[in-house]
């Protein structure tokens, strides 16, 4: 059941997942922490290491659904994350996505402790998403500097100063209703990335985000333009 959260910051510990800053270096040195959380195959061609490298800070531009694929293969396979200051995000559709929902923490509307709650997760998540629309830059600096101290993942629904990576969402039509009737199934997009350092030669795929199965897949060209562009 996913773990819909309030602040004071002080209930977060008691959070599943989530240690306290002095556990956190003590887990760190545990051999065979991954050092890059894994994605769905789709969006690993996107990024500098093939997944999402631990203390690195990715803005994503567009929505969430990206958001929340990007949180899919690394909740699956054991990871913990959270949402901060994202009240629209839904259980059910990150579900949709393959996010394992069980190891999702919500804090829906943090207010004015929204730093304090973003830092205390950094301590002991191993991704957190938050919205950044409210913080001033030189706080967002500080939260990417706690992420990179940590080992975490910061993901911004948003514009991220400095962040390693951007990944921008173009959105195209819905397919699935025939006849003028029926259920939408897929959503063809196109994502951009470019960044810093490894990250900064630019990147695109084109995905089916959802594709019919509700799972993120790459868009696979027609034969006919196969062969014409053979």
């Amino acid at each position: 059941m996913t773990a819909v959260v309030e602040p004071p910051v002080a209930l977060l510990a008691a959070l599943p997942g989530v240690s306290t800053a002095s556990r956190v270096a003590s887990r760190a040195s545990q051999a065979g922490r991954a050092r890059v959380l894994p994605v769905v195959p789709a969006l690993a061609g996107l990024l500098p290491d093939t997944g999402l490298r631990r203390g690195s800070t990715v803005a994503v531009h567009g929505g969430t659904s990206v958001l929340l694929a990007l949180l899919a293969a690394a909740t699956a396979a054991g990871s913990w994350a959270a949402a901060v200051g994202m009240p629209s995000l839904g259980v059910a559709a990150a579900a949709e996505y393959g996010v394992d929902v069980t190891r999702l923490a919500l804090v829906p509307h943090p207010g004015v402790e929204l730093p304090a709650v973003a830092a205390a997760l950094l301590d002991g998540v191993d991704l957190v998403a938050l919205q950044p629309e409210t913080l001033q830059p030189a706080v967002a600096r500080r939260l990417s500097a706690r992420a990179r101290h940590r080992g975490a993942v910061l993901l911004s629904a948003g514009a991220w100063p400095g962040a390693d990576v951007e990944l921008s969402c173009r959105r195209g039509p819905w397919s699935g209703p025939a006849d003028g009737y029926g259920h939408l199934e897929s959503r063809q997009v196109e994502i951009r990335a470019h960044g810093r350092g490894a990250a900064a030669r630019p990147a695109s795929v084109a995905l089916h985000l959802p594709s019919a199965d509700g799972t993120v897949t790459s868009v696979v060209p027609s034969p006919s333009l196969r062969e014409a562009t053979a």
